[in-house]
C-alpha cells in the first residue's frame, strides 16, 4: 500500500515546519502533532500511512510514544521511522526494539527520508 498520509511528530516548530514542507513537495498528505498527547489525539482523528517520530521531547519521549503506538491494536500496523537528533547507534538499536521500523538521524536528508519511506511502501 503506497504511503498517502503521514503524521510528524515533533516538537520543534522548525522541524515540523521543514518535514511537512518536504513531505507535501512529494505529494504526501501531513498532519502534525508537537507531544505524544497531541500524536494520540491526531491518530484518533485519522490512521496515518506512517508517522515519523521525535525521540526528545517533553513529557513522553519518543522511544516511549512509539512502543505505546506499536503496543496498541489499532495503531500497530503503522510504521514508525524514528526522526531525531539522538545519532549513538544504541539509540538506534533502542528505537528499533521500540517497534520503530527505521531510523534517520538530523538534519534530515530529503533522499535518504524518501527512499526510507519508498522503502516502506
Amino acid at each position: 500500500m503506497p504511503i498517502q498520509k503521514v503524521l510528524v511528530v515533533d516538537d520543534s516548530k522548525t522541524e515540523l515546519m521543514f518535514l511537512t514542507d518536504l513531505l507535501q513537495k512529494k505529494g504526501l498528505s501531513v498532519k502534525t502533532a508537537e507531544n505524544a498527547e497531541d500524536a494520540f489525539r491526531r491518530l484518533a482523528e485519522e490512521k496515518p500511512d506512517l508517522i515519523l517520530m521525535d525521540v526528545v521531547m517533553p513529557g513522553q519521549n519518543g522511544f516511549q510514544l512509539t512502543r505505546a503506538i506499536t503496543r496498541d491494536p489499532l495503531y500497530a500496523d503503522v510504521p514508525i521511522i524514528m526522526c531525531t537528533s539522538k545519532n549513538q547507534e544504541t539509540d538506534r538499536v533502542w528505537g528499533m526494539r521500540q517497534g520503530a521500523r527505521d531510523y534517520i538521524t538530523k538534519p534530515v536528508d530529503a533522499d535518504e527520508l524518501m527512499a526510507k519511506i519508498k522503502a516502506l511502501s
